[in-house]
């Protein structure tokens, strides 16, 4: 009963102080309709595919946008990969990497419905482990470059929320 009274309190307190999360701010600053387009890279085009996944998914789950053509689109999302890495962060006893940190850079322009455009960089890293005596499966290095890029596309909400909240888009 008294974690059900503190729950509503919280709750109460967060609605009555106008909070508002980053998505509300970043969807103000780049709208309802949003057309993202990934830059594929010839070096690594499967990488490209991933992030344009994780892109699209950021688009309709963290803004709360819709996806759309780029006519019908408030503001236009081009992302390009400007870098992919992996670092060894641990080792056992032997001297064996047993966990990597994966870390993707992607650089982002947004044009805004007034056709003014904005660059952003974000970075993104996420830590895995391996087995001991092993190498980096390709399932592994998916799934830590789909992460990475869902932190880095973290980032940019904020950044975007920010920028949201400076140009007075605090309705």
């Amino acid at each position: 009963m008294k974690q059900l009274f503190l729950g509503f309190l919280m709750v109460a307190f967060l609605s009555g102080c106008g909070y508002k999360p980053a998505s509300y701010y970043a969807k103000h600053a780049l709208g309802n309709k949003i057309y993202a387009e990934v830059s594929i890279s010839r070096q690594d085009p499967r990488n490209s595919v991933l992030i344009k996944d994780a892109v699209n998914e950021a688009i309709v789950s963290r803004f709360g946008a819709k996806l759309v053509a780029k006519e019908q689109a408030d503001s236009v999302l081009h992302v390009k990969i400007n870098g992919i890495g992996f670092s060894p962060t641990v080792y056992d006893k032997y001297g064996y990497v047993v966990a990597y940190k994966a870390t993707v850079v992607l650089a982002m322009e947004y044009e805004d419905e007034t056709k003014k455009v904005q660059k952003l960089t974000a970075t993104g890293e996420y830590d895995f482990s391996i087995e001991s005596n092993s190498v980096v499966s390709d399932n592994n290095r998916f799934d830590a470059i789909r992460y990475a890029s869902g932190d880095a596309l973290d980032e940019f909400v904020s950044k975007i929320s920010i920028k949201g909240l400076r140009n007075g888009n605090n309705n």
